[in-house]
């Protein structure tokens, strides 16, 4: 096929309205699936996400809507993923078309539950998916300052990085910017990482813990973020880059990160059970803390953040507590 050929967002969320914003600014025309054929209607005759990102107009006569996944799978080229990914399996079981030779770019910010197995290593092995042909997208970049045409940094990652280069032009702009990786791995686990560390800096905000404690919180986060990564897939990469070191500022101190707001609950006395009621859009820091947490198992990388935050959501540890055992490791 002729890369990237027909392009189709998977996912009916902010950063997959984000994603389609960007995309039609070079693209003539989009497909989009939407589980809700209700949410579609609405989009239609609004002119808008009616759910999400609602100040972001669209040109629905540039796109091709379907609550049918196989439909949209089977007559686009490119599918850009863009579910949460506690969802991500029950989307994927719907797929009965071939799509072996269809590029997929993951623009999940997750690992594949139950599985702890990077999105684009599943479409792989379940899909038969060429590594040449799987991508990521990832930030420093909110789908809030999309919406409001800030200037806005993407990294697109492939083994093939022409294909990277290629896909970047698709989602290029005035005030969009993107730059390529051929660290696909690093760039994955990267992501799931910032998110349990904007639940900490969450957390030490909900605590009243103070900007001198939050430094610290994040000089050892790129470090403990590092180690992990060195250790599950070596390759040379500096962890400074913007896709790493700047995603994990943008997601540990933004107004708009869902996982700092997720954790600052935590941090205010909400119990686990009440914060996830109270967000209305997924926490992925919630779930990546216990995917990293089992990964680590087999690396046994030391990795006293991650073990705090694992601590609080799932063994009920006093945040308070963990947080001082975890500070007193801090170098």
């Amino acid at each position: 096929m002729d890369f990237p050929g027909k392009i189709a967002v998977l996912g009916g969320g902010s950063w997959a309205t984000a994603l389609a914003k960007l995309l039609l600014t070079n693209c003539e025309t989009i497909h989009w699936y939407m589980r809700r054929d209700d949410r579609i209607e609405d989009f239609l005759r609004l002119g808008h996400n009616p759910a999400y990102l609602t100040d972001v107009d669209f040109d629905v006569n540039r796109i091709i809507f379907s609550s049918d996944i196989n439909e949209i799978c089977n007559c686009c080229d490119t599918l850009v993923l863009a579910t949460p990914s506690p969802y991500f399996k029950e989307h994927m079981a719907k797929i009965t078309v071939d799509i072996s030779q269809k590029a997929i770019v993951s623009a999940i910010k997750g690992i594949v539950p139950d599985e702890n197995e990077l999105i684009t290593v599943y479409m792989q092995r379940v899909f038969g998916v060429q590594a040449t042909n799987t991508l990521v997208i990832s930030g420093p970049c909110h789908a809030e300052e999309v919406a409001l045409s800030r200037a806005s940094y993407l990294t697109i990652g492939c083994e093939d990085i022409d294909r990277a280069a290629g896909f970047a032009e698709c989602i290029s702009g005035k005030n969009t910017h993107a730059i390529t990786s051929s660290d696909v791995d690093g760039i994955e686990y990267a992501a799931v990482l910032k998110n349990v560390y904007a639940v900490a800096a969450g957390i030490i905000h909900g605590l009243k813990n103070g900007d001198n404690f939050m430094a610290m919180l994040v000089s050892n986060a790129i470090r403990e973020m590092e180690r992990f990564i060195d250790a599950v897939s070596p390759r040379p990469r500096n962890i400074c880059d913007s896709v790493y070191l700047g995603d994990l500022l943008v997601t540990a101190y933004s107004r708009f990160s869902r996982n700092h707001n997720f954790g600052a609950m935590i941090g205010k006395g909400y119990s686990v059970k009440a914060a996830k009621m109270e967000m209305e859009q997924v926490a992925e820091g919630y779930y990546g803390t216990k995917c990293i947490h089992d990964i680590n198992k087999r690396y046994e990388v030391e990795m006293p953040i991650l073990e705090a935050v694992y601590d609080i959501l799932y063994r009920h540890i006093k945040p308070a507590n963990a947080m001082r055992k975890m500070g007193e490791k801090f170098t």
